[in-house]
């Protein structure tokens, strides 16, 4: 070969960053799935408390099924005996009417409520994510809880609630980001070595070099300096917020639970004395059509409070156990 032919080069450069900021960006990037998985849980809770809400009103649903059973025994038995009375001279048929339409009320009263079953059976295999049409029947027990020994304090929320562990974990996950741009003001070093082969007489040549970068310095600064005072004051606003879902979820914790005392006397009302006093008064009528001393006006009338009464009574068990459904969800409690 002859001299100056050419010749190809070989570097290799190595940055050598700060341990300071690599220990800071380990934990910041470990501590930001952690956000995540809280807001999955306060997600789930929705979820449940959905799930359940359809579930009581399943429940509630079925029990109104079991009293139109039992209105149309009793209009049949009220259109029944009144055709015979009638054949016989002895019954107006102006209350017979009345129950003949009640009776198609109460069919179809029947179809609704098969169809609303049919569409909680959709929502609850919606939220069990699986097959829409899966047929399933529900068990018809509840419990009614007893809250009014829990004391409402910002503890037991901070304890239970996923948003407001959501809410810290980003609070924490902004001091950590604090950290990692404090990091980039730090100095980083590096190497870089070339080596340089010719062809002919061409001799070897090598190059070392050594570098710094100076993130420190007042020109260069700047950005990081601006973001580490935004998480400032965007950890600030959360502790706002945070304190804000403490604050309203205790008030409403709170406002629920007399609402829940309330209805639970109510309804024990309604199951210890206006409800057996009615069936009571239901069946003297009953006893007294039978016996001709009261016509079917007076035994419908009868049946017809009775009725409203129970559907009533079905309705106010149903607030209550959304009662119960909403504050196990601002609890977090399954």
């Amino acid at each position: 070969g002859q001299p100056g032919m050419g010749q190809y080069t070989i570097g290799a450069e190595q940055v050598i960053p700060n341990p300071k900021r690599l220990d800071a960006d380990s934990k910041y990037m470990s501590s930001m799935s952690s956000v995540e998985k809280e807001k999955k849980g306060y997600t789930l809770n929705q979820l449940y408390a959905e799930a359940k809400k359809n579930y009581y009103e399943w429940i509630i649903i079925k029990k109104q099924l079991l009293i139109l059973d039992d209105n149309e025994k009793r209009l049949n038995y009220m259109i029944q005996s009144a055709e015979i009375r009638y054949r016989n001279n002895l019954e107006k048929v102006n209350a017979y009417y009345k129950a003949k339409a009640a009776l198609a009320n109460v069919q179809n009263m029947r179809v609704v409520l098969d169809n609303e079953i049919k569409q909680k059976k959709y929502a609850i295999n919606t939220l069990m994510y699986r097959d829409k049409t899966i047929e399933f029947d529900i068990d018809t027990s509840y419990t009614l809880k007893d809250y009014q020994n829990i004391t409402f304090d910002t503890a037991l929320f901070v304890a239970n609630r996923s948003d407001i562990k959501a809410i810290e974990k980003e609070m924490t996950v902004n001091v950590l980001k604090q950290e990692t741009e404090r990091t980039r003001l730090l100095p980083e070093f590096g190497v870089r070595f070339e080596n340089a082969y010719g062809w002919g007489q061409q001799p070897l040549q090598f190059s070392a070099m050594a570098s710094v970068r100076l993130p420190m310095a007042r020109w260069s600064a700047k950005m990081y300096k601006a973001n580490i005072e935004s998480l400032k004051w965007k950890n600030e606003s959360l502790q706002q917020q945070k304190q804000m879902i403490l604050n309203e979820s205790t008030g409403t914790a709170y406002g629920i639970r007399t609402d829940i005392l309330n209805k639970q006397k109510q309804i024990q009302l309604y199951e210890e004395k206006i409800i057996p006093s009615l069936r009571k008064n239901y069946q003297s009528y009953q006893l007294s059509y039978e016996q001709n001393t009261e016509d079917l006006f007076q035994l419908f009338d009868a049946w017809e409070t009775l009725n409203m009464t129970e559907l009533e009574y079905l309705k106010q068990l149903q607030e209550l156990l959304s009662m119960q459904v909403e504050l196990e969800r601002i609890l977090q409690i399954k």
